[in-house]
């Protein structure tokens, strides 16, 4: 009788009619193998016994959503001296801007060394008793991002120090095809712009860095875990990869398309939506007639967007507790979507339909943040949205074609 009821019991449990406990589905494959993984499956074992030092921060994840930081310290064959954190910090905490202090880890028990606090390039004692740093950070590709800074400075202090610097690669979530907007003048170099990129650069943080090296004569050993199965068609959701909040106000992947349309139009006056719901997906101010700004914008040639008139009152930051009204974008189209010339789009129809609201008042701020006074100029002299555009052509071409030599993927 028993065996009777055991062999009804296994045939309704193989007929799926009694549930099955076999904990969380697993998480779907992606399309793209990334850098880390590859160095955990694989390029690991070209260490040869040296010890690495990791300089990550919430981002450097595998495509399961592990810690780089866990994954590598499975591995008892790799020696870990070291954590090294950007802006924002080892956990992805900290306001833009905020100091990051270096402290121990309490999970690891590993050294958080704080590239964003006192100095941002890691010392010599920083680096003792490394020999190889591995860099697994998400970027968000748009050259105002300090992440790609960070990257160069690394690989400056470990040329210093003789140290290898190897960079784990990730997907460039706006895709390696377009490039858009003015390339950097080496007079505004700062550490939101050190080198001559366009805004939107097209390029993965491996090749970044490959023409840090090749183009701009960072002089150290260099060596890219390559992502397999990226291709330079791909925007985020092509890679079947989860996103991992990059900083505060990059929520979401589609944060990064709207970012370069309208994270550098503050300094012009213009509010973009952070310290709100939907950080950057806003531009207006005090007073501002939504309903025509939205009309003129809809009106004008800008591919792959509309705009809508909309209120929003910022929760934290210069504004505050204050009613702002303008307008937020829809991005309908990413591929076809211009997000550099949706900025230039946006502050020469707040000079026509807002004048009270664009106010550079501080001009070397907007120089810097654009890498060039072109734009700054433009919008004083009453420039067309395509006068300023084509003055950026040339070098966005030369850049274009400079830039082959250190693709990876197709």
């Amino acid at each position: 009788m028993r065996f009777a009821v055991l062999l009804c019991a296994l045939a309704l449990f193989a007929a799926g009619l009694v549930p099955q406990r076999l904990g969380a589905a697993p998480w779907p494959p992606a399309a793209v193998e990334l850098g880390d993984e590859v160095f955990l499956h694989d390029a690991w074992h070209d260490l040869h016994g040296r010890c690495v030092g990791i300089v990550t921060n919430q981002t450097g994840v595998t495509s399961q959503l592990e810690s780089i930081v866990d994954a590598i310290r499975r591995n008892p064959a790799i020696c870990v001296k070291a954590i090294y954190s950007p802006e924002h910090g080892f956990r992805g905490d900290r306001p833009a801007g905020d100091y990051v202090p270096s402290y121990v880890d309490a999970r690891t028990g590993l050294p958080v060394y704080s590239l964003y606090g006192k100095s941002r390039r890691p010392s010599a004692a920083m680096l003792a008793g490394v020999d190889v740093l591995l860099f697994d950070i998400q970027d968000v590709g748009d050259r105002a991002y300090t992440y790609i800074s960070t990257l160069a400075y690394l690989m400056q202090a470990a040329g210093a120090e003789k140290k290898e610097v190897w960079v784990l690669d990730r997907p460039n979530p706006l895709g390696g095809e377009t490039i858009e907007g003015p390339v950097l003048e080496p007079r505004f170099s700062s550490f939101i712009g050190l080198y001559p990129l366009p805004v939107r650069h097209g390029l993965t943080v491996g090749e970044l860095a490959q023409m840090y090296r090749g183009r701009f004569g960072i002089d150290c050993t260099l060596r890219v875990i390559a992502m397999r199965g990226w291709k330079r068609s791909m925007l985020w959701p092509d890679t079947g990869l989860a996103w991992v909040q990059t900083s505060p106000n990059i929520p979401e992947w589609d944060t990064t398309l709207v970012y370069p349309a309208t994270g550098l139009i503050d300094a012009a006056g213009i509010n973009n939506g952070t310290g709100y719901t939907k950080p950057f997906k806003y531009a207006g101010g005090l007073g501002v007639d939504g309903e025509a700004l939205a009309t003129y914008l809809n009106a004008r040639p800008i591919p792959g967007v509309r705009f809508r008139p909309a209120a929003w009152a910022p929760m934290s930051g210069f504004w505050a507790g204050k009613t702002l009204t303008g307008v937020e974008l829809s991005v309908f189209d990413p591929r076809a979507f211009r997000p550099v010339r949706t900025a230039v789009e946006l502050l020469v129809a707040a000079r026509k339909v807002a004048p009270r609201q664009l106010q550079i008042k501080d001009a070397a701020g907007l120089d810097k943040d654009w890498g060039t006074d072109s734009l700054r100029r433009g919008l004083e002299d009453g420039s067309s949205v395509e006068a300023i555009l084509a003055g950026w052509q040339a070098r966005e071409r030369e850049f274009y074609l400079d830039r082959q030599k250190y693709l990876l993927y197709p």
